[in-house]
């Protein structure tokens, strides 16, 4: 019984560790799919207005992070005031994707 016991115990906290988004921070800035890549070799401050008129054409927002990652967001609308500038994002990151709690301009 005690066995049953201990194994329903240990059952139940894994399942809840997964019922719980983990909420991370990341700072980066805001760009477009496509100047993304490009951000990588000459810097990502210097690709704003590129990245203001690729998202106005359609292009999805994506956040590219000081050391070159770049992460796709889940809720674009949060980022598109946001776009071209230095961020801090909280949110959670699920495979290379944010979904986005609360966005900031630093």
């Amino acid at each position: 019984m005690k066995k049953y016991l201990l194994l329903f115990v240990m059952a139940l906290s894994l399942s809840t560790s997964f019922a719980f988004k983990k909420f991370a921070s990341f700072t980066g800035y805001i760009s477009c799919a496509k100047c993304g890549d490009a951000s990588k070799e000459s810097g990502i401050a210097n690709h704003a207005a590129c990245a203001a008129a690729c998202v106005k054409g359609g292009q999805a927002v994506v956040l590219v992070t000081a050391d070159g990652k770049i992460y796709k967001l889940s809720n674009q609308s949060k980022a598109l005031t946001v776009v071209g500038k230095k961020v801090n994002i909280e949110g959670s990151l699920k495979d290379d994707t944010i979904e986005i709690k609360s966005i900031k301009a630093i």
